[in-house]
């Protein structure tokens, strides 16, 4: 087996876990962070693989369509990390595009791949994804909503590369009286306002 096709069965593999841990909900946006050069056994940004990206990209569009979610590809930090998404997604978000093509050398491998496979892709600069996962440290973080909640997978990394997930959940506000599921407690309670 070559080393693209044992690449894209541990993205695959991973993916699937993190589907049997995160409840999906449709239109939800699911960030991508993907250095191909980590993924190579290179120093993030030095030696980007555009067939690496190919063969990343088929695996990430099957998992997005399964669940009915909107991918985020993030660009690299020659373009601020900005995002490129469809058209769609923006548009649901309320985001506003901004004018750039992610290219090789500028925004990445990933997220030129990304570029010239979706319907009508437009780069964001940054956005609040439910979830995301950061192949070769290349800090999604940034662009998930608070609070971020990490999966674990038995994959830990897809080639040389690093691999990390996430999804998140909203905050938790108030203090000892707060009850945080209709179940834990009364919704009226004799005495209090």
């Amino acid at each position: 087996m070559d080393a693209q096709r044992l690449w894209q069965l541990q993205l695959e593999q991973s993916l699937g876990e993190i589907e049997e841990q995160v409840e999906f909900q449709p239109k939800q946006l699911f960030v991508i962070g993907c250095s191909t050069s980590e993924i190579a056994g290179h120093r993030i940004g030095t030696k980007g693989g555009l067939d690496i990206a190919e063969a990343m990209y088929k695996p990430l569009k099957d998992f997005a369509e399964r669940n009915k979610l909107f991918l985020a590809f993030q660009g690299c930090e020659h373009i601020n990390r900005a995002l490129t998404m469809e058209r769609k997604a923006a548009e649901f978000y309320h985001l506003e595009p901004v004018t750039v093509v992610p290219v090789q050398k500028a925004g990445g491998s990933m997220s030129a791949v990304a570029y010239t496979h979706l319907k009508d892709p437009v780069v964001v600069e940054s956005v609040l994804a439910h979830g995301g996962i950061d192949i070769g440290q290349t800090l999604i973080g940034m662009h998930l909503k608070p609070v971020a909640i990490p999966i674990r997978t038995s994959i830990k990394q897809i080639g040389d590369a690093i691999l990390t997930a996430a999804t998140t959940r909203p905050k938790l506000i108030g203090g000892i009286r707060a009850v945080y599921t209709k179940d834990e407690g009364e919704l009226f309670e004799d005495g209090e306002d």
